[in-house]
């Protein structure tokens, strides 16, 4: 009888605990919403709302949230969101590639002799072919030293640390041996589309197609998710949590078209182009947004490509294979050295990419290019949830962490933070974040 008893109190006791979890839990339960994104959500209001209190009780103005801030954000996000995408999966795998930074340096140093120096005596002075050209030397350089870097790890059995670490030197020396440290400027005026600024967006109406059919593409996946579950026999998330998911992801998407679209364009451009097309300015002005920048959809398109290769193919799977137990990954079949070697093309072809957006914002080739962003990718992968000890990492998440490190630097930038000042609090960010991330794996556990 007393046995019966403590049963049913054990029972009662695990219904109340289940009720206990109340709206919270039923929510995270119902959409199925990763904790670590709403906890990045989280840390990401909290730095944009304080920098921008912070300047409005200060400094007499906030302008962390004004849209000519956001916009520029979003930008400067582009290149180390780039990189971060292929970081995931090579610190997924257990590895560390010290050298994004110079390999980016030293891609965009050549592009720049490329197209400054070489391309207009054959093509002739702003061919329409040269910044084609140019991009896909710079995407085949990045390319081919990756595969360099990922040979000697693989195949030679050398520490990715160690290698990658010599290329960090080598790369970032080769850049200022090719030009002798000199800057070389400006480059290819349609190049220079890639990296933004009023001429590199697609405008109020291209921003405006661009949203509509990125809510399409939401909508459709949860309806295609929805019929792959129950085609298979899976659990079905519950309308409510359907619906919550697709309108504040699709109310996102509307919220930053807005956003971006009321963002004109400098008085001053605005007359060079209305005398350059004929047009009259009014007296109040000529209102032409910017719209989404060119850098912000190459992300993008990075971002759902990188999704795909991780979520929906063998090589993505071979990938957390590796990351979880490189061992029973090879006695499983799968060739552990060939697939090193993939990763760290993959990641010098995203450094490649991320030196066009880089060079073209800043319409020049410099021996400073991509100094320390090898730092704030590895960061922006770590804080994005890509666990340092393999086998677990997101490329969204990535990209959300190279959005949180620059909101980081771009508000202690805005309030008049020393350098110095900055490299610490980015540090302690990145101890705090690796901390956090092995608090999160014991609780898993």
């Amino acid at each position: 009888m007393t046995d019966t008893t403590e049963a049913s109190d054990a029972s009662a006791e695990t219904k109340s605990g289940q009720q206990d979890l109340g709206l919270i839990g039923k929510f995270l339960k119902g959409t199925e919403i990763d904790t670590r994104l709403l906890g990045m959500f989280g840390a990401l209001a909290l730095i944009w709302f304080g920098f921008h209190i912070y300047g409005a009780v200060f400094n007499g103005f906030g302008a962390m949230l004004t849209p000519r801030n956001l916009w520029n954000l979003s930008v400067q996000t582009s290149s180390i969101g780039i990189m971060a995408t292929g970081m995931v999966l090579v610190i997924v795998t257990r590895h560390i590639d010290l050298s994004v930074g110079a390999l980016l340096g030293v891609t965009g140093m050549t592009m720049g002799i490329v197209q400054v120096e070489i391309l207009p005596q054959y093509l002739g002075l702003g061919h329409p072919l040269i910044w084609i050209v140019t991009a896909t030397i710079g995407i085949l350089m990045g390319m081919t030293i990756g595969a360099f870097h990922g040979w000697l790890i693989a195949y030679r059995g050398i520490p990715a640390f160690i290698v990658t670490l010599g290329g960090l030197l080598v790369w970032r020396g080769a850049a200022f041996l090719a030009n002798n440290g000199k800057t070389i400027s400006p480059v290819d005026s349609t190049f220079q589309l890639l990296g933004g600024g009023p001429y590199g967006t697609i405008g109020a109406t291209g921003s405006w197609v661009v949203g509509i059919i990125v809510c399409i593409a939401i909508v459709w996946m949860m309806v295609s998710s929805r019929r792959s579950r129950q085609r298979h026999g899976f659990a079905q998330r519950p309308i409510w949590g359907e619906l919550t998911v697709g309108g504040t992801s699709c109310a996102l998407v509307i919220g930053s078209v807005l956003l971006v679209n009321s963002y004109p364009w400098p008085r001053g451009i605005v007359n060079q182009y209305a005398a350059a097309n004929n047009i009259t300015v009014p007296p109040e002005g000529l209102f032409i947004s910017h719209g989404f920048a060119i850098p912000v959809l190459i992300l993008v398109v990075v971002g759902v490509l990188m999704t795909i290769l991780v979520k929906r193919t063998r090589f993505g799977r071979n990938v957390f294979a590796i990351g979880g137990n490189p061992e029973a990954a090879e006695l499983a079949g799968i060739n552990v050295k060939w697939m090193t070697m993939r990763i760290f093309m993959l990641m010098g072809s995203l450094a490649g990419l991320a030196a066009v957006v880089a060079s073209a914002r800043l319409n020049s080739a410099t021996n400073a290019l991509g100094l320390l962003d090898e730092l704030y990718v590895i960061a922006a992968a770590v804080i994005g949830g890509t666990s340092l000890a393999g086998g677990i990492g997101t490329i969204y998440g990535a990209i959300l962490g190279a959005l949180v490190m620059q909101s980081l630097q771009s508000g202690m930038v805005l309030i008049g933070f020393d350098t110095s000042v900055q490299q610490i609090v980015v540090g302690s960010v990145l101890v705090l974040a690796v901390y956090l991330d092995n608090l999160y794996r014991k609780n898993v556990k």
